[in-house]
């Protein structure tokens, strides 16, 4: 006889898909992050200004908490001329196109490559398009430049209202598509950029508390934030963000490391943060290696647990996953106090 299951509760649902095991794997320790930031047409000078310093920011934390290379950033803007030294060149779709075989030429196969949209977005006729200086760039264009990518793992988070429409044309094996709407009919000014970029330059979005954000982290507190921003402004909510990294071009508005998509944006991380999700690092002491160990070995029992999921009382299911979990909050914290307080 089947079991009646009750669905988790939101925290402790997010929770779960966080530190569940996947058949996902985080890139290796020593891969690279190449990363490539668009900030696109504004129209009005504010814009301009404030798509420039979303990319900016993205840029800086890249380098400064994550430990990307310098030059593996690239950011492309409206007007170079705003900050010469920082901007690469003018975010036309010939200049992403470059950026992108830049990347593919000196990327190692283990690479990944995280392209980030920043700006305004709309839907014609039957497509959605992300607004730059001269031609805009529609989702079936920007599927073909990635091609130049082969098999790496791509990132692409297409901040922008109307993006949406983004997901199928960009579905692929081993591949993240977030869009900040579910589709390309929601074109009001998307908030959802901001706060995905908030994700990774502050300390909230780090759910599990392992020192590293992951995509899927980054993904639903954007998406929290946006809807608690709309709340309290007590307007109707217009944008919904989804996420697909399954590759079937469907997207989730709420993913997760057990559900159809989120396993593979939950083992996904910028920079070093496989690193300080993943083992020890390198030279650790061997009390610090004793902490990684046991973190793994209750790792290895929520795994099991969750393979026994559908034949336990959902009552004891929940109560035994809660006290894992706890356990590896707790030992994330231990492993954090050891290291100096990352």
């Amino acid at each position: 006889m089947s079991r009646l299951r009750v669905p988790l509760s939101p925290a402790l649902a997010l929770a779960a898909g966080l530190a569940l095991a996947s058949p996902y794997r985080a890139a290796p320790q020593d891969a690279r992050t190449h990363l490539i930031i668009v900030a696109g047409i504004g129209g009005e000078p504010r814009y301009v200004q404030a798509f420039y310093e979303m990319g900016a920011r993205l840029a800086e934390v890249a380098v400064s908490r994550w430990g990307i290379r310098p030059g593996d950033v690239t950011l492309l803007a409206e007007q170079p001329a705003m900050d010469a030294e920082r901007i690469d060149g003018r975010s036309t779709k010939e200049a992403i196109d470059a950026a992108i075989r830049s990347v593919s030429g000196r990327a190692g196969p283990a690479d990944q490559v995280f392209l980030t949209l920043i700006g305004h977005g709309s839907y014609q006729g039957s497509e959605g398009r992300f607004s730059l200086p001269g031609p805009d760039l529609t989702g079936a264009e920007l599927s073909v430049m990635l091609l130049q990518l082969g098999g790496r793992r791509v990132i692409v988070a297409n901040t922008s209202s109307a993006s949406g429409d983004f997901v199928k044309p960009l579905a692929a094996p081993n591949r993240i598509v977030i869009t900040a709407t579910k589709s390309g009919m929601e074109r009001n000014e998307a908030r959802f950029g901001r706060w995905f970029i908030e994700a990774f330059a502050g300390e909230s979005a780090d759910a599990d508390k392992d020192g590293a954000v992951s995509l899927l982290e980054a993904f639903d507190f954007a998406r929290t934030e946006v809807a608690r921003a709309y709340e309290q402004e007590k307007k109707l909510l217009t944008e919904h963000a989804v996420l697909d990294d399954n590759g079937d071009g469907q997207g989730s508005a709420d993913p997760g490391a057990d559900k159809v998509d989120g396993r593979l944006a939950g083992a996904t991380f910028l920079g070093k943060g496989a690193a300080l999700a993943g083992g020890p690092p390198p030279g650790a002491s061997p009390e610090l290696r004793a902490l990684y160990a046991q973190k793994q070995e209750i790792e290895k029992q929520i795994a099991a647990l969750r393979a026994a999921r559908d034949t336990m009382d959902t009552g004891r299911y929940e109560q035994q996953l809660e006290k894992l979990l706890v356990d590896l909050a707790l030992k994330n914290q231990e492993i954090r106090r050891l290291e100096g307080g990352r």
